[in-house]
C-alpha cells in the first residue's frame, strides 16, 4: 500500500462523520491539488483566500459545525500549510461575529468575509499578552458616541494583509478580565495601520498591528461592553480542536511520504521497509497519528452534538495531536535521512510548519493546566 492510499483509508474510516463531510473532504482534496505549487508570499496568501471563497469552503471556515472545519483543515494541511492558514484565520477572526455579533453587524461584515472578498484577523496578542489575555495593554476609551482604541498587537496572522480584524482592548481597566470588549475595526478606519512584518519559521503573512487613536464606532462592538474576554475563551476554545485536525494533516504527509521513502530506498542490501527499525518508527508515527484523529473527532462530534462547552475535549486534541504532529514529522525527517533537511523538500517545509502550532491558540503548557483545573476543581 503507497503512502496516499494508507492516509485516504484512514480518512475513509474516521468515526464520527457523517456522508456530507466525506464530500466536503473530497472538494477541499481536489481544490488543493488544483492549485499545484504555492507561493510563499502575500499576494499569494491573498489569492488563496478568495479561491476558497468562490470554491464556498469558507462558508464552512466559522465553528459552528465543527467536524466539517476539522475536515477541512486536515485535508489542506496535508497539502500545504499556507492552504490551511488562509482557510482557518477567515474563522477565527470572524467567529466572533457568529456567535456574539448584532445582526447588522454581521450582514455587513460576514458576507465579504466567506466570499474572500475581505481577509480576517484575530488581533489579541501583545507584546506582554500572549497566553494571559488578560494582561493586555490596549485601551477603548469611549468618545463622542464611540471608541478611541489606542495600543499595540503583536504575531498577528494576516495583519499585513487584513481587510477586517477581531480586536481586543479594555474598557475599564480596573475591571480586570471583565473589562475586555471585543471591536470590529476594518482597515479603512482612521488610525488603524500594520506594523512590522514578522518572519515565523514557516511563511504566514504576519506582524504588527498598530493602533493610535483608531476611531469606530459604538455599533462596532462585539456582544456588550466587557464581554471580550469571554468571546475570545470562546472562540480559542472552539478553534483549538481545528488546530490538532490541521496538526493531523501535517502528520499524515509526513506518514504518506514516509511510507513511499522507506518502500523505494534501499541500504544494506534491502528496503528500508524491511529493517525492523524503520517499522518499529513507522508503527510508533502511525499509531499517534490514529489516536489523534479520534481525539479530534471526538471532541468536534461533542460539539456538534450541542454540548455549549468542550475545554478539556478541546485541550487534549490539540495538546495530543499536535505534540504527536511535532514527533511524527520529526521521524519523517530522520527516515528521509540528508533529503528530509533539504529546502524544497515536503518534509522539511512540515517541520517548520508544524512547530508554530505547539504554540498558537493555547501553548501545550497552558492546555495541560487546563485540563487538570477542569478534573481538580
Amino acid at each position: 500500500m503507497r503512502g496516499r492510499d494508507f492516509i485516504d483509508e484512514r480518512i475513509r474510516g474516521t468515526p464520527f462523520l457523517d456522508p456530507e463531510h466525506f464530500q466536503l473532504q473530497a472538494q477541499a482534496d481536489r481544490f488543493a491539488e488544483s492549485c499545484g505549487a504555492i507561493a510563499e508570499d502575500e499576494e499569494s496568501a491573498r489569492k488563496l483566500v478568495r479561491r476558497l471563497g468562490g470554491e464556498g469552503l469558507l462558508n464552512h471556515a466559522g465553528g459552528a459545525e465543527l467536524r466539517s472545519l476539522c475536515i477541512l483543515r486536515e485535508t489542506l494541511a496535508f497539502h500545504h500549510g499556507l492552504l490551511d492558514l488562509a482557510l482557518s484565520m477567515q474563522g477565527l477572526g470572524s467567529y466572533a461575529l457568529e456567535i456574539a455579533g448584532s445582526p447588522v453587524l454581521k450582514s455587513q461584515v460576514l458576507p465579504r468575509v466567506r466570499s474572500g472578498e475581505w481577509v480576517a484577523a484575530f488581533a489579541a496578542t501583545e507584546p506582554e499578552a500572549g497566553s494571559d489575555l488578560a494582561a493586555l495593554t490596549t485601551s477603548a476609551r469611549a468618545k463622542d458616541g464611540g471608541y478611541v482604541i489606542d495600543g499595540l498587537k503583536t504575531l498577528i496572522s494576516n495583519g499585513p494583509i487584513a481587510d477586517v480584524m477581531t480586536v481586543l482592548a479594555k474598557t475599564d481597566p480596573a475591571a480586570g478580565s471583565k473589562g475586555i470588549t471585543m471591536f470590529v475595526v476594518l482597515k479603512t478606519d482612521p488610525g488603524v495601520r500594520p506594523g512590522k512584518r514578522q518572519e515565523a519559521v514557516a511563511y504566514h503573512p504576519l506582524g504588527e498591528l498598530i493602533f493610535e487613536r483608531c476611531t469606530v464606532p459604538a455599533d462596532r462592538v462585539v456582544g456588550s461592553p466587557g464581554e471580550g474576554y469571554k468571546i475570545a475563551l470562546a472562540v480559542l476554545e472552539t478553534f483549538r480542536t481545528s488546530v490538532a485536525a490541521a496538526a493531523a494533516g501535517m502528520a499524515g504527509r509526513a506518514i504518506a511520504d514516509t511510507i513511499d521513502r522507506v518502500l523505494n530506498r534501499r541500504q544494506f542490501g534491502a528496503r528500508l521497509a524491511d529493517l525492523a527499525v524503520v517499522q518499529s518508527r513507522l508503527a510508533d508515527m502511525i499509531t499517534e497519528y490514529e489516536a489523534a484523529r479520534l481525539l479530534i473527532y471526538r471532541s468536534a462530534a461533542k460539539r456538534d452534538g450541542g454540548t455549549a462547552r468542550i475545554p478539556v475535549e478541546s485541550a487534549e486534541a490539540k495538546l495530543f495531536a499536535t505534540e504527536a504532529a511535532q514527533r511524527i514529522i520529526d521521524s519523517a525527517v530522520q527516515l528521509h535521512g540528508g533529503s528530509g533537511v533539504l529546502k524544497g523538500s515536503a518534509v522539511e517545509r512540515l517541520y517548520r510548519e508544524v512547530r508554530t502550532l505547539r504554540i498558537y491558540e493555547g501553548a501545550s503548557d497552558i492546555l495541560k493546566l487546563v485540563i487538570a483545573a477542569n478534573v481538580l476543581k
